[in-house]
């Protein structure tokens, strides 16, 4: 059994706090599938790391089998987590590249021409809807945007 209690999920941003997850209440039974759909950076991934404690909640609980997650030591949690299993999504991205960076890189190895590049980055940041992201780090940035960032490349 899962249940969520409350959670809400915060972050500071350079341009000010941003709410990921506003009181979220769920309770799935022993047995029940749930999927998790939503628009891209309505908070999915969020709400999955925060399950498994990849992400602090800000507040509220996470109670799996009784347990509360948000109150387990790292010795504790670590047993935990090999009792639960969440399949996430891996987009290789360079943590210290910006957007445009990571799109841009496959071209630059390839030795491709630095006005082709910047061009082919452009016309893939507005394919993939993300050209006000283009001078974000990918830790800026919600599940599916990283995802739309990995498609680009």
């Amino acid at each position: 059994m899962i249940d969520l209690i409350d959670i809400t999920k915060k972050y500071e941003t350079p341009d000010g706090e941003i709410t990921a997850l506003d009181r979220i209440n769920l309770h799935i039974e022993k047995g029940e599938i749930f999927g998790i759909i939503g628009l891209s950076g309505a908070g999915k991934s969020t709400l999955l790391r925060c399950i498994n404690r990849l992400e602090e909640p800000t507040s509220g609980k996470v109670v799996i089998d009784g347990i509360d997650m948000t109150s387990l030591n790292k010795s504790d949690l670590r047993k935990m987590r090999r009792r639960i299993g969440i399949i996430f999504q891996h987009f290789n991205l360079l943590m210290n590249s910006d957007v445009y960076e990571n799109i841009a890189f496959p071209l630059k190895i390839t030795g491709t021409h630095k006005s082709e590049i910047d061009k082919k980055v452009n016309e893939l940041l507005t394919v993939v809807e993300l050209m006000d992201k283009k001078d974000v780090y990918p830790s800026q940035l919600s599940g599916g945007q990283k995802q739309r960032v990995g498609i680009a490349r």
